[in-house]
């Protein structure tokens, strides 16, 4: 599924073009907050496909909506190895 992106957040193909450079290195396999925002900032301008991730980083679509979720829930901290529970926790999970 795609997401429609308001007029003001579109990116031109030079900046779509950055966002795919400034993505981690294929076989990462440390998952700082920062990695963890970048592709879903990726994914979420249209840099990068759902599945170019998936198949890239070997993550399931379940994980990747882990992140994305709680990156829009509650910002860069929830993607935190050490502040997931806790925040799973705020919204009933």
């Amino acid at each position: 599924m795609q997401k429609i992106v308001p007029f003001h957040e579109r990116r031109d193909e030079k900046q779509l073009q950055q966002m795919r450079a400034d993505l981690p290195p294929a076989d990462t396999r440390r998952w700082v907050a920062s990695r963890k925002a970048a592709v879903v900032a990726a994914v979420e301008a249209g840099a990068i496909s759902e599945t170019e991730v998936m198949r890239r980083y070997d993550l399931s679509l379940e994980e990747l909506n882990l992140w994305r979720d709680s990156l829009s829930r509650h910002g860069p901290n929830a993607l935190l190895v050490t502040k997931l529970k806790h925040f799973r926790n705020t919204h009933g999970e």
